[in-house]
């Protein structure tokens, strides 16, 4: 059964760091898309970052570039969002999720991927 685990969140200071991993089980996920999005409390998610299945090519939200880094390793089968000097509105939960296929231009949207993880909760707070 296709799975999508994230484990990483917790709470951390303004200007902080911390590292989402997102680790694939019951499929093949050399083959997939990887996409961030995050759900702050009473707004609507939001597409954060995409890496593609087959160059790696990366793709971020103006909001989180610069800041953000994804990576994906297909042999751990496991991807990473690295989020530096993170600031209050970063705090939210998110998510991975995953499509066949490289990120389409308009990457952000939940409706092109089809696995998602459970979540994960980041609150970036002093």
């Amino acid at each position: 059964q296709a799975q999508l685990v994230e484990s990483g969140g917790g709470l951390v200071r303004p200007g902080g760091s911390l590292r989402l991993s997102c680790t694939a089980t019951g499929f093949i996920f050399d083959y997939y898309r990887v996409g961030w999005f995050r759900q702050a409390p009473g707004k609507e998610r939001e597409g954060v970052a995409c890496i593609s299945s087959y160059d790696g090519s990366t793709y971020y939200a103006d909001s989180v570039k610069g800041r953000f880094t994804t990576s994906r390793d297909n042999f751990g089968k496991t991807m990473y969002l690295e989020m530096n000097r993170l600031k209050s509105e970063d705090t939210a939960d998110y998510y991975c999720a995953t499509e066949p296929g490289d990120c389409p231009p308009i990457w952000d949207l939940e409706h092109l991927y089809s696995g998602w993880g459970q979540g994960t909760q980041v609150t970036v707070s002093s």
